[in-house]
């Protein structure tokens, strides 16, 4: 039995999505709009939103970061009706698939570290691309190693609800489903999670839109019914740099103390989406009318409301 049967996958009927935030800082504007459209989305659909926590990396994990990204949530009035659920409590369902995956001989141990890549990356790659220099075992045994998933020849196109086409053979490259440190990688953990947890949809933001064809690359070696995706333009801080979540100011906690109401802040986000007319206050049950069958394509630059008086 192959790793769909044994965690009982069955993909869902229902219209299934989910928050996915990992506690590293504050949530800021770009999530807040991204969860915002996945929200009204589920909920014009009559679907259902999971709330799962990307805390894999313990590291990077900010005390209390878990319980400001919910509260936030919850000030948005962006509820959930499934979790949390974490990651961390997960590892033994991405040790499952990985061990398909080595079965099935579609992994490999690679001793390169990420400048040695770099190094051998073509100038014009918009991101270091794998020259497969391990593929027949590693260079450097003597260190410790990642694992790499071998990507097909040719990597998967889709059609996206709002990016449109992408095209096949796009992404190249083999790339890391574990970590030399041991950690699962973010490309495999989501393809198990998303799967086991009968996601349908998949609204994120279109920094990821490559990450695409190496994850559905995941699902169809594992034996598994790929969501549709929905990937949605990022938010730009005021300089035209792409908004961080060191950008404190521009975090929604912030925003809130600052006598920022849920109202205004809705307005706007939901007006960088196209979704209406002017940045006027509005509420989640006004925007449930919405059309959200097109968005604007280009990134938005969303102009911080000033408190209400």
């Amino acid at each position: 039995m192959g790793y769909a049967g044994r965690v009982g996958f069955l993909m869902s009927p229902i219209h299934r999505t989910r928050f996915a935030p990992s506690p590293t800082g504050a949530m800021h504007l770009g999530h807040a709009r991204t969860h915002l459209l996945a929200w009204l989305r589920a909920r014009q659909l009559g679907g259902r939103v999971l709330m799962r926590i990307e805390d894999l990396d313990r590291q990077r994990t900010r005390a209390g970061a878990e319980e400001a990204l919910l509260r936030d949530h919850e000030w948005l009035g962006l509820e959930w009706d499934e979790g949390p659920v974490r990651q961390s409590q997960r590892t033994d369902f991405y040790a499952s698939a990985l061990s398909e995956l080595r079965d099935l001989g579609l992994v490999y141990a690679c001793s390169c570290t990420r400048r040695e890549v770099a190094a051998v990356s073509a100038p014009h790659e918009d991101e270091p691309v794998y020259p497969g220099t391990c593929r027949s075992g590693p260079r450097h045994p003597e260190r410790k190693t990642a694992t790499r998933f071998r990507m097909p020849d040719t990597s998967p196109g889709f059609t996206d609800i709002y990016a449109g086409v992408f095209e096949p053979g796009r992404v190249r490259g083999d790339f890391i489903v574990r970590r030399s440190d041991e950690l699962f990688a973010y490309q495999l953990a989501v393809v198990v999670d998303d799967a086991e947890q009968g996601v349908t949809e998949v609204v994120r933001a279109d920094d990821l839109l490559s990450s695409t064809p190496r994850q559905l690359a995941l699902y169809a070696a594992l034996g598994l019914t790929a969501p549709s995706f929905a990937h949605v333009p990022l938010v730009l801080g005021p300089t035209g740099a792409r908004l961080a979540k060191r950008d404190g100011a521009m975090g929604i906690a912030t925003l809130r103390e600052a006598g920022v109401t849920r109202e205004q802040l809705l307005g706007r986000l939901a007006f960088s989406l196209g979704l209406t007319a002017s940045e006027a206050p509005t509420s989640l049950d006004e925007l449930l009318g919405a059309d959200l069958s097109t968005i604007r394509r280009e990134p938005a630059v969303i102009d911080l409301p000033e408190a209400a008086s």
